[in-house]
């Protein structure tokens, strides 16, 4: 009866080592193909020379320098640039817009990564899906998909958008 028990449990185990190793392969898979390895520990590697400038700011900051969103959108939205030049490339800002701002609905040739900084801020999609961010979120919206947002709490709402391109706002066709 002893016997048979180890035989049996000896059996369950093979294919937990199979599928722990299956999944270990992945990962390192995973990590070589998006450039992510685990750093040696006796690795002294020279970086590479700091390309642009660091940049730490908050959206109270008095030295940021506000001005008026893309004309789509009402008065009440301002923006202003963190990092990168928003004609020609990537680029990072700040999107601020007073309680009640209703942003109509439009798209980008570029995806947004977008964080919640202040407020409560909801993104609602032409396929009727909606995102209700809270203080933190992060939503990613994808290039060419129609969105409308608002701020919708009672204070003034502040997010962060990571543009990956140059920065455009054009009228989505539903005007949403």
């Amino acid at each position: 009866m002893v016997h048979e028990e180890a035989e049996t449990r000896s059996r369950m185990l093979v294919p937990a080592r199979r599928l722990l190793a299956g999944v270990s392969t992945l990962l390192a898979t995973g990590a070589i193909a998006y450039g992510v390895m685990p750093a040696k520990a006796d690795s002294h590697a020279t970086p590479p020379a700091v390309v642009g400038t660091l940049v730490t700011t908050s959206p109270d900051d008095p030295n940021l320098k506000w001005g008026p969103c893309p004309d789509i959108f009402p008065k009440g939205c301002e923006v202003t640039v963190l990092s990168g030049d928003p004609a020609n490339g990537a680029a990072d800002v700040y999107l601020r817009a007073t309680a009640g701002t209703k942003l109509e609905g439009h798209w980008h040739h570029s995806p947004e990564h977008v964080v919640l900084v202040k407020g409560k801020f909801s993104v609602t999609f032409d396929d009727g899906r909606k995102a209700s961010l809270e203080q933190g979120a992060y939503t990613l919206i994808p290039a060419g998909l129609p969105h409308s947002a608002a701020c919708e709490g009672p204070e003034a709402c502040v997010i962060f958008i990571g543009f990956e391109r140059p920065v455009d706002a054009l009228l989505a066709a539903s005007g949403r």
